[in-house]
């Protein structure tokens, strides 16, 4: 929450340079994000901003970690990097009433060993700068310039809601392979692909496990209507959590059905409920209508809008998907735009766009006017693969 206004807190705007497939972006950051674009255009590296930003403060990370875990500087920094080689990630954090309640800026590069060397770190409050570095300290000893004062509790301090707020942004990008294989899960902690989900699910508390259990659920027969109850069971003979679902069958009890044989679309369907249900800070979802009926996909967005209104909580989505995009409630602002080119990829909101706003007047869904401009160039040539 932003102190004094009981408002919770979202990301609403980023600034980027030499970041992967991005030399400089500036775009605003709505409670509810659809990133459009071809493939490799920097959807999903547009979203690991803010995972690289949760790393540096989560428990057991930190910037160096962080770093490495994307192979290193060099693998971070644009290849459209030229004269300015430093990385540098810049995020505005608030809410409708102060859109810069916080803002947090990280610039770094690599020293002659190829370690992550911080060149600025920066933080406001309300536009009132409260510490920047490198200060005095880092001047005498440029080793404390290989750790973040975000990550060290004994001097965020003053600006411990930033780490705080960085520290509840979560990513899901359900793969159900590996939440049909419970053994893939052994030393998972929160993995985004889903490896020890059903943990997940376990160690919630029974009461909240078994009210969203029950809103899922509820949800999942618009779906998949045969599925009329799940809950989590463990193996008695090894301990393992399951979902078991119980469908309507001939038989009068119905038959169990357990994580091994739901669907696909069923798996991703139920992890994208339950992550929407988990948790307070921005949630970052991948492609969320994928192994998902154009039906269902087509109200997703109204989904999201619903959590929104209750819990006030951010969505970013990365999606192909034209049924996504077809809600008329959402926003031109809403939708950012990437367009890869020779100079990296440019961001820009769907609204930027002249001949976006003229379909829309002239009644194109948005779907329609927006997809078309992500249309990869002579992607026809497809066609005559094989011969």
């Amino acid at each position: 929450m932003a102190r004094g206004t009981g408002k919770p807190l979202h990301l609403t705007g980023v600034q980027l340079e030499n970041w992967r497939n991005f030399a400089q972006v500036d775009v605003g950051l709505q409670r509810r994000v659809f990133l459009v674009g071809p493939n490799a255009s920097g959807k999903s590296n547009f979203l690991d901003v803010f995972r690289f930003l949760h790393d540096v403060v989560a428990v057991g990370g930190g910037f160096q970690e962080a770093v490495r875990k994307r192979g290193g500087v060099s693998k971070l920094r644009s290849l459209s990097a030229r004269r300015y080689p430093d990385v540098a990630v810049h995020v505005s954090i608030g809410n409708d009433e102060t859109p810069t309640a916080w803002e947090y800026e990280l610039r770094f590069t690599q020293d002659n060993r190829q370690r992550p060397i911080i060149k600025r770190e920066w933080v406001a409050r309300g536009g009132r700068e409260i510490m920047c570095r490198p200060d005095d300290k880092d001047e005498t000893d440029p080793e404390r310039l290989t750790q973040t004062y975000l990550e060290q509790v004994n001097a965020n301090q003053e600006f411990r809601d930033v780490a705080d707020f960085l520290a509840t942004v979560r990513y899901l990008h359900i793969v159900p392979q590996l939440v049909r294989e419970p053994d893939r899960s052994v030393g998972r902690s929160n993995d985004p692909f889903g490896g020890d989900f059903l943990e997940q699910v376990a160690r919630t508390s029974e009461k909240t496990q078994k009210a969203r259990l029950r809103r899922i659920s509820d949800a999942l027969r618009v779906a998949v209507p045969q599925l009329k109850e799940l809950e989590l069971w463990r193996d008695p003979a090894r301990g393992t959590p399951h979902l078991r679902g119980k469908y309507e069958h001939w038989r009068p009890q119905g038959a169990w059905q357990t994580e091994e044989q739901f669907s696909d679309g069923t798996l991703r369907l139920i992890g994208l409920l339950w992550a929407v249900l988990d948790g307070s800070g921005p949630l970052l979802l991948e492609e969320p209508e994928l192994s998902l009926h154009p039906e269902v996909v087509r109200y997703v967005p109204q989904m999201f809008a619903r959590t929104q209104r209750r819990t006030g909580r951010q969505i970013l989505v990365s999606t192909h998907a034209t049924d996504l995009l077809r809600d008329e409630g959402i926003g031109l602002d809403e939708v950012l735009l990437l367009l890869p080119g020779v100079e990296g990829t440019e961001m820009r909101p769907a609204g930027d766009f002249a001949e976006v706003r003229a379909l829309l007047e002239g009644g194109s869904s948005l779907a329609e006017a927006v997809i078309p401009l992500t249309r990869p160039m002579k992607v026809e040539q497809l066609s005559f693969f094989g011969d």
